[in-house]
């Protein structure tokens, strides 16, 4: 059976007990090394590094190893778990959404270094269906539509950054464009689940901190857990 590939960041914690007795790897690719956490069918990625002391920040972030280190093992279909701010106020923190779409205008290193590569971009329809799936079954109350924006990082939006993005999409975040982009490069179906845990800069009156991000990331966190282990239950089930 292939192994399902699965991407967080702060949102789920790092161990062995969430998704199986995983095992730690170390995969080397033309692209750099990448620390995994594996098994017969789950391979986990903590996007900003195994080591908590070494946090890796959003525009550091390999994306062409980490979906290399997926495709070498075997990895054909991606579940990402994201961490975003919203672009209205009517998605609150604590609001999951399942994005069909997104906007990246900034450049990122593409496996494609001597040719071009005209492909259309997109979230994988496939992954998309199977994640509302999980989330109906697992009772999780889901956006089932919403586009994108990603910002460069690591710093936050302004106000008027915000004020302008939202004419244009629903949430915003540093990763998962690029993640989305680098994944079809490698021919790997990638899908995502966001966990809205703060207002867009602005959007309230209370000021924006890092720390009201990563508790409302860390209240989210179960729910997450959640939807990523019952897409992984009927992930078994399809290819037993």
């Amino acid at each position: 059976m292939q192994a399902l590939g699965i991407l967080s960041g702060t949102v789920i914690p790092r161990g062995s007990d969430l998704f199986g007795d995983l095992q730690e790897a170390l995969i080397e690719t033309e692209y750099g090394a990448v620390e995994v956490m594996r098994s017969r069918d789950v391979v986990f990625i903590s996007r900003h590094g195994a080591d908590p002391d070494r946090y890796v920040l959003p525009h550091q972030i390999h994306h062409r190893a980490n979906m290399k280190a997926l495709a070498e093992l075997g990895v054909r279909e991606v579940v990402a778990i994201n961490s975003a701010g919203s672009l209205h106020r009517k998605w609150k923190p604590g609001t999951i959404m399942i994005p069909d779409d997104f906007i990246l205008f900034s450049a990122i290193p593409s496996i494609f270094q001597n040719r071009s590569a005209h492909m259309t971009p997109q979230l994988d329809p496939g992954v998309r269906r199977r994640l509302l799936e999980a989330a109906r079954e697992s009772q999780v109350n889901v956006i089932d539509r919403g586009v994108y924006f990603q910002m460069p990082g690591p710093r936050l939006e302004t106000r008027a950054e915000i004020r302008m993005i939202g004419h244009f999409a629903d949430l915003v975040g540093m990763t998962l464009a690029s993640e989305a982009v680098t994944a079809q490069e490698f021919g790997l179906a990638y899908g995502a689940l966001c966990s809205i845990d703060n207002y867009g800069n602005g959007l309230v009156e209370e000021p924006l901190t890092v720390e009201q991000i990563v508790a409302h990331a860390r209240e989210n966190a179960q729910v997450m857990i959640a939807v990523a282990t019952r897409y992984l239950e009927n992930y078994r089930r399809r290819n037993a």
